[in-house]
């Protein structure tokens, strides 16, 4: 899908079921320096973590839901959203197009994104390799992706 240059282009990045908070400081820093428009997280809230040195919570904001249900009703209009999972219906990074607004969802860092959510993804991309990586390191190489594929005003 080519963007035009007038086109709202924004995304938003997050954790379902995060297991450690200094995993959603680390993102929320990225997702500032790599031009996200918010964070989330679903179905466990975040404590605040010296992992985000930049004080990000003064510059991107992060939403957080009860569960998958709450989060999807909160979808910005006409946003996919974009799971992250190693999974046979999975497009590879490398050769995905970014939708123009989107919000990727990561799973938790041992058991990743549950079946029935996955299921409800609009469409799923994985990164290489046959183990998972780190979740804000899986997080960071998408936001780093999308910011080389589709034009983007940067902070």
């Amino acid at each position: 899908m080519k963007v035009k240059p007038d086109e709202a282009n924004y995304f938003g990045i997050g954790i379902i079921q995060h297991k450690r908070g200094h995993n959603i400081g680390t993102l929320w820093r990225s997702a500032y320096i790599l031009g996200a428009s918010y964070i989330f997280t679903i179905g466990k809230s975040y404590k605040k973590q010296t992992s985000d040195v930049l004080k990000s919570w003064r510059e991107i904001p992060l939403f957080h839901y009860d569960d998958f249900e709450d989060f999807y009703k909160h979808l910005p209009y006409n946003s996919k959203v974009i799971g992250v999972e190693l999974d046979d219906r999975a497009v590879m990074l490398s050769e995905y197009e970014h939708w123009p607004r989107a919000a990727y969802l990561l799973g938790a860092e041992d058991n990743g994104i549950p079946p029935e959510i996955l299921d409800q993804c609009h469409e799923l991309i994985q990164l290489p390799g046959t183990n998972s990586l780190n979740v804000a390191v899986a997080g960071s190489i998408v936001m780093h992706d999308r910011i080389t594929k589709l034009p983007t005003k940067l902070p």
